[in-house]
């Protein structure tokens, strides 16, 4: 194994993206059971996010599913990637994320972002704007002021059972995410695995103002980007066809739809602007064999300098991601780990 790759965590999220001729619970239950298996082959975490009104999504609600993940695994890190802090009062996520850390002690992580809604009607749906995305860094200091006990702002009021709890913060950088990240000092959640100039700048700039704190000694950065590992390169890449075609769909037509099989995918007639955004989709990502995933790994772990990679795959061969996903522990992990099983907990999700 690389001496780079077996030097770095990596982890998996999962965004329970809907497949054409599925709903949402499937989604949902798949995602569970992605967990599992992620588990199984020794992934570090298992992360979850968080869309509104988006057709083609369940993960609606992160520390929900969040609690259905860590009780269907045993050893995995179970968390959020992320939380929307301008969609939520900071005192609510402070008592959700006290309630999954009371229930799973040591296994919970808490990654927070600015995003707000995916269109104007979810944001008014959701009664927060653009303009709540600025107040991020307060909102990040009341939440945390929240779970240490420091908070000023509403005297007398405390949030059970989060309070004196240690229950590890991540940042996603969005904008100015990094430089939130690096004045709280939290560790950086950021994409992508593309090596791009502004994530690269983003990364140097998080290091350089990087502020040590109770939370993290030094820098950590986490790298998060998409891998499709398969038994050809053309395999792979058929892997990607889906999402890339989800989302040239929604740039051109405003709405972001279940997965489509790559067959159809390819089949289908498409215009100029289509076209041209689908094959945008494709581009880039980290995806081929495992020879080949194992040497782009290396580039951009030794590019962006990180601690850990955040996994994440969305297509719609559900067998094709599994398997995706255990070529890639072959890679990752050491010989043995990743053929190892862990038994299933009583909660049956189905």
């Amino acid at each position: 194994m690389s001496s780079v790759i077996a030097s770095t965590r990596f982890s998996v999220l999962d965004r329970s993206r809907i497949r054409e001729g599925h709903g949402a619970p499937r989604a949902l239950r798949d995602t569970v059971d992605l967990a599992r298996e992620a588990e199984a082959l020794g992934f570090h975490r298992f992360w979850v996010s968080e869309h509104h009104g988006v057709p083609g999504v369940a993960g609606s609600a992160p520390t929900v599913l969040a609690a259905a993940v860590a009780a269907a695994t045993s050893t995995i890190r179970v968390g959020t990637g992320g939380v929307m802090l301008p969609n939520h009062r900071p005192l609510v996520v402070a008592e959700q994320f006290g309630v999954l850390a009371s229930l799973f002690p040591g296994r919970i992580d808490m990654g927070l972002g600015r995003s707000v809604g995916f269109t104007d009607g979810v944001r008014r749906a959701l009664g927060h704007g653009k303009q709540d995305a600025e107040d991020f860094p307060g909102r990040l200091a009341e939440l945390l002021g929240w779970i240490d006990g420091t908070q000023q702002a509403h005297p007398g009021v405390h949030a059970h059972p989060a309070e004196g709890l240690r229950i590890p913060a991540y940042v996603l950088a969005i904008g100015e995410g990094a430089s939130v990240a690096a004045a709280a000092g939290l560790p950086l959640v950021i994409g992508d695995l593309r090596g791009r100039a502004k994530v690269l700048r983003a990364i140097e700039v998080y290091r350089r103002r990087f502020r040590p704190s109770a939370r993290a000694e030094r820098p950590e950065v986490i790298v998060a980007g998409t891998v499709a590992v398969a038994g050809t390169e053309e395999a792979a890449r058929r892997l990607l066809v889906p999402e890339a075609w989800a989302m040239a769909y929604s740039r051109t037509h405003g709405d972001f739809p279940p997965l489509t099989p790559a067959e159809r995918v390819e089949a289908l007639p498409m215009t100029a602007k289509e076209r041209r955004l689908y094959e945008q989709g494709l581009d880039g990502h980290v995806h081929g064999t495992e020879a080949q995933v194992t040497g782009q790994l290396e580039r951009a772990i030794e590019e962006t300098g990180a601690d850990e990679v955040l996994v994440t795959t969305s297509t719609y061969d559900r067998a094709g991601l599994v398997d995706s996903l255990r070529r890639l522990a072959r890679i990752t992990r050491p010989r043995g780990r990743a053929d190892e099983r862990v038994p299933r907990r009583s909660l049956d999700v189905r």
